[in-house]
């Protein structure tokens, strides 16, 4: 049987091998592990490739989120403004930063930040607590609608965040995510299109305050050594990771292209099934992170996929207003409608620039074998769109 995984970290590591196995050992021989010439370097590197003048490596893309928060004066009695079909660790960074997480809907089509939503939440909104950033996720490698949510975030004098950390190299009207708010944030963990051996993060952007405030933060709080302005933190990409990272840069927008080339494949053979494959705005360029579609039955589809060799994921299954780590919030069922239906629905088939199009064409062909093999084809038709 063939066997497909949902991602492979081995094939990206072999095809890159001797030029990974050198940065490493470089490193190891010049005997510098934390904040040396390959963050230096990767920094300005990455800052140069986003298109922002400053980038400032951390510990993960969890605490690129939290320091970028602690930076802007974020604080308990705040609160910050995202969507609750991220990841878990998008409001983590907020709970870190001791402020209260809300939520607004998404896009039917984009599955990010519906800036309507964003707009009506903002204007109805009355209590104590007040508003100070709001976190747009460009989440599975689409980003969101930046110049309307941008728009809106001035009109009530908020900061803008991206989470970028799903979105290494993408764009929004020809300009890299990261560069468009207040402060970009990635993840390098091993699994995103530009990723480490291990955890890892960075901020990016053109704000000369915030940028040497990062530098503090993520270092104990020291502009210099043992010369400590402000309480900060430790959270340093270090050395290693950075070497590694300036290695997998220059190979970022191949594997883009590839993943790409590969989702335009999926949509192709999937358009006449009942899958809905996903959507690219015209105004951007989505990376394909993930490469996620929706259906009915869908956990039925996925042990199907399962039993014949291909394995999937769903990201994510639980919108956060219903993980009993934030019941505290008081949301409640239909809160959110187009995030709670949709995490019913999503399905994360492989996707990685190692697939190959015979793999592709397995997946599809196993999905379309899935719908024949049912006697109650009609009722596997997901419903139309909101």
């Amino acid at each position: 049987m063939i066997q497909i995984p949902s991602v492979d970290l081995a094939k990206q590591y072999n095809g890159i091998r001797e030029e990974i196995n050198y940065a490493i050992s470089h490193v190891l021989n010049s005997g510098w592990f934390i904040q040396g010439q390959e963050i230096a370097a990767f920094e300005e590197e990455f800052a140069r490739y986003c298109g922002v003048k400053y980038a400032i490596g951390v510990g993960s893309g969890t605490e690129a989120l939290h320091l970028s928060l602690v930076a802007y004066g974020v604080d308990s009695g705040d609160e910050v403004i995202t969507v609750p079909n991220t990841a878990v660790p998008t409001v983590s960074a907020i709970s870190f930063a001791n402020a209260r997480p809300a939520f607004v809907d998404i896009d039917p089509d984009t599955y990010t930040m519906d800036p309507e939503k964003l707009e009506e939440y903002l204007e109805k909104s009355s209590h104590a607590i007040k508003a100070k950033v709001v976190i747009p996720v460009h989440l599975y490698g689409h980003p969101a609608d930046m110049d309307r949510i941008l728009k809106i975030a001035q009109k009530y004098d908020l900061k803008v965040i991206e989470d970028a950390c799903q979105a290494h190299g993408a764009e929004y009207k020809d300009k890299k995510v990261g560069s468009l708010g207040d402060a970009g944030c990635f993840s390098f963990y091993p699994t995103k299109n530009l990723s480490a051996y291990g955890d890892g993060g960075i901020v990016v952007t053109n704000d000369d305050e915030i940028a040497k405030k990062l530098r503090m933060l993520r270092n104990y709080g020291e502009e210099t050594k043992y010369c400590n302005l402000i309480k900060g933190f430790n959270s340093r990409l270090d050395e290693i990771q950075g070497a590694i990272l300036r290695v997998k840069l220059k190979y970022l927008d191949q594997w883009n292209k590839i993943r790409r080339k590969h989702a335009n494949f999926y949509n192709d053979l999937l358009k006449n099934s009942p899958v809905i494959t996903p959507i690219e705005m015209n105004y951007t360029k989505h990376v394909f992170h993930l490469y996620v579609v929706r259906l009915q039955n869908r956990d039925e589809m996925r042990q199907w996929l399962k039993n014949k060799g291909i394995v999937t994921n769903v990201h994510y299954p639980m919108p956060i207003h219903f993980q009993q780590a934030y019941r505290d919030l008081g949301y409640k069922k239909c809160n959110f409608p187009v995030a709670e239906r949709y995490a019913m629905e999503i399905l994360s088939l492989p996707m990685y620039p190692e697939l190959t199009e015979n793999n592709i064409k397995y997946i599809c062909q196993t999905i379309t074998e899935f719908y024949l093999d049912s006697v109650t084809y009609g009722e596997r038709r997901i419903h139309d769109p909101l």
